[in-house]
């Protein structure tokens, strides 16, 4: 009995428990199975100089959860640091529910209104995951049409546009 306990605990902690990806391209990936997995990624030098990364792949068709998406890899010493899915923010529900069967329930999640002066006030949906040192960010600006998703580890997401 306590045998199919523990392998029930397992099974249902195993999707918080898996490694953020895309298309099986995980952070700590190579390049060279980054371009197994996506022929169609382009790959080239990052235009700007950063410690978070050195490289850029770009990918602008791969479905994630049914949901048509573009992907930026960026690379550091030939190792995949961080990845940008964007997608279309009426995708939203699709996508997130993909994504808590993938990754588990986010430690945060909600709606967030940003009132303008000028204009309507914004909503934002937002949602975050974290597991050890690596951390999955969803916003979606309710009212457009975008929406992203930052997978990164470290310090990624202060390090990659900091002016040198």
């Amino acid at each position: 009995m306590k045998r199919i306990a523990s392998v029930l605990l397992l099974v249902w902690g195993l999707p918080a428990l898996a490694a953020y990806d895309v298309k099986n391209v995980k952070l700590g990936a190579k390049e060279s199975e980054l371009k197994r997995a996506l022929p169609s990624a382009h790959c080239k030098p990052l235009e700007w100089k950063s410690k978070a990364a050195d490289r850029r792949c770009d990918d602008s068709r791969v479905a994630l959860g049914g949901v048509e998406t573009k992907v930026t890899f960026y690379l550091r010493k030939d190792v995949v640091e961080a990845f940008d899915v964007r997608f279309d923010s009426r995708d939203l529900e699709r996508l997130m529910k993909f994504l808590k069967t993938r990754y588990g329930a986010p430690q945060s999640e909600g709606k967030d209104t940003i009132e303008r002066k000028s204009s309507k006030p914004r909503e934002i949906y937002k949602a975050l995951w974290e597991n050890g040192g690596e951390r999955a960010v969803l916003t979606a600006q309710i009212d457009k049409r975008r929406g992203s998703l930052l997978v990164y580890r470290g310090d990624f997401d202060e390090e990659i546009y900091r002016v040198r």
